[in-house]
């Protein structure tokens, strides 16, 4: 195997993962991982696949942290053959990968700092042109769908985590608590159990109007909504959360109870088979059902499955991917003043919310207990 010229592997950079370095992920599940893999390479008529989004890499690395800057591209690519797995990063990340990274069984490869990442991993194929991850980016999708044991409880966990912070930091949150500080806490709790706050937001009762309000220093007065995306293992779990420091108004508490439903009918169309923009015009008539009128959906996206990435992808009218069981999802309707989000997953017994603290107050909707308002 060769490499390009001006960023070359050399055959004393490329190394193996003993039985010494920690294994992230499972074993078994990788195994799976590498099979579909495989039959996206059969289905193309290819020999090797280049890996090179964090969605992607973490999803078949099975977990493993292939970033620095969370704003920034992965400092790894990995080329899939039918031999064997090729991860290449530049000579400053190497050691720790491989110490902290790295999979059994992956080969791991060494770049200049300087280096063409993407190109040195290309050039590892046998005939130095394998097939690109955006050429196959549906079919990578759909073998990212159905989660695997192992991944579903660290998911389950990842979630309970993002829960229990939530509650954590609303509970102690008063009228003065600005933006800032809800949103400062929540990241503490987040990076203390070992994830990473992707996304973080806020609104007080002044900025209720905004669906992504970044914080600001506001003190959030009498009612506020928090939102966290949170990383953990390459998997993103998503939360959203309201605090009221009084008992509400009518219309409030009206358009808390409508959104429910609206959520709950979306739960009643996600069902294995289901083509997502059926979901997504089941969406649209919950809208109208529950009196939110039919443009709502077209201020804010809806959601969609989760897992890997925030969405997975979002829901369109354009996007026709069948649900399957063991599918992660995140939907999150919204209307003036309201917006109701958790991380689920389509069982055999349907959907399971995972994003669960038994510490928030909670009613029964369509046979399920949604959250409500917290009135600390």
């Amino acid at each position: 195997m060769t490499a390009p010229t001006q960023s070359a592997v050399t055959p004393d950079a490329a190394r193996t993962s003993g039985a010494a370095s920690p294994a992230p992920g499972n074993a078994t599940d990788r195994v799976v991982k590498r099979r579909r893999i495989m039959d996206i390479l059969d289905r193309s008529d290819r020999d090797s696949l280049l890996l090179t989004s964090n969605t992607a890499l973490t999803w078949y690395l099975d977990g493993s942290r292939v970033h620095i800057s969370l704003a920034g591209d992965p400092i790894a690519a990995l080329l899939v053959d039918r031999a064997g797995d090729h991860l290449v990063t530049f000579n400053n990340e190497a050691d720790r990968i491989e110490a902290e990274e790295l999979p059994q069984g992956v080969n791991l490869h060494s770049i200049p700092w300087h280096g063409q990442l993407h190109a040195s991993a290309a050039g590892l194929a046998d005939d130095g042109n394998p097939l690109m991850e955006a050429a196959v980016a549906g079919e990578l999708r759909a073998a990212r769908q159905q989660l695997l044991p192992a991944e579903t409880a660290r998911y389950a966990q990842l979630s309970a985590d993002a829960a229990k912070a939530m509650t954590d930091v609303l509970t102690a949150a008063t009228p003065g608590t600005t933006e800032f500080e809800l949103v400062s806490d929540l990241a503490a709790r987040i990076v203390a159990v070992g994830a990473e706050p992707l996304v973080l937001l806020c609104s007080g009762a002044a900025r209720s109007g905004f669906r992504h309000p970044l914080a600001t220093h506001a003190p959030i007065g009498r009612r506020a909504m928090a939102v966290v995306c949170a990383r953990r293992h390459g998997l993103v779990a998503n939360v959203t959360r309201w605090v009221a420091f009084d008992a509400g108004t009518p219309q409030e508490l009206d358009a808390e109870a409508r959104i429910a439903a609206v959520e709950a009918d979306i739960f009643r169309a996600t069902v294995p088979g289901a083509k997502l923009n059926e979901v997504f015009a089941a969406i649209q008539d919950a809208y109208v059902r529950h009196r939110f009128g039919p443009d709502q959906w077209t201020l804010h996206h809806q959601g969609g499955p989760a897992g890997y990435a925030g969405r997975d992808p979002r829901v369109t009218a354009d996007v026709t991917d069948r649900i399957v069981l063991d599918q992660p999802f995140t939907w999150n309707p919204s209307g003036p003043g309201v917006k109701i989000e958790d991380t689920v997953l389509l069982t055999e017994g349907g959907v399971k919310v995972l994003t669960v603290d038994e510490r928030w107050p909670t009613t029964e909707v369509d046979g399920r207990r949604r959250p409500i308002t917290l009135r600390p």
